[in-house]
């Protein structure tokens, strides 16, 4: 499954860019991870910062950071029996295995949004907090 590869690749990514930026620091406050995945995490693998991080307007617990263009959709065409496959469960899973790993447990989801007037839609990872967070 493409989120649990991601998954795998979101826990090296953790321990690499803490040894590398921090000092072998970890974030321990939720807006701090969240920054830190929206720049550093989102620079390292795609080269730029992602386009928008937001909290839910529904619940206090849920996150989403929205990009326009994701890489790992760009280049690819779906088959059409496939239907709304989103290969931006990769990127939740790569999410999910920084927050896991950093102690911030979520159920972390890639959604299609459309755009008016684009051709392609927008990705937006929703990453949904555990209770304990």
């Amino acid at each position: 499954m493409l989120e649990d590869a991601g998954y795998a690749v979101g826990a090296r990514v953790l321990e690499l860019l803490c040894h590398r930026e921090k000092g072998n620091r970890r974030e321990t406050q939720l807006l701090g991870i969240l920054s830190f995945i929206h720049s550093t995490v989102w620079k390292v693998l795609f080269g730029k910062v992602a386009d928008s991080l937001e909290k839910g307007t529904e619940h206090e617990d849920e996150y989403m950071i929205s990009e326009k263009e994701l890489l790992v959709n760009r280049f690819i065409s779906v088959p059409k029996d496939m239907g709304a496959f989103n290969c931006g469960a990769f990127v939740a899973g790569i999410v999910r295995g920084v927050l896991d790993n950093a102690g911030f447990p979520a159920v972390v989801t890639a959604h299609f949004v459309p755009i008016e007037g684009q051709q392609r839609p927008r990705t937006t990872i929703l990453i949904k907090f555990a209770e304990e967070v």
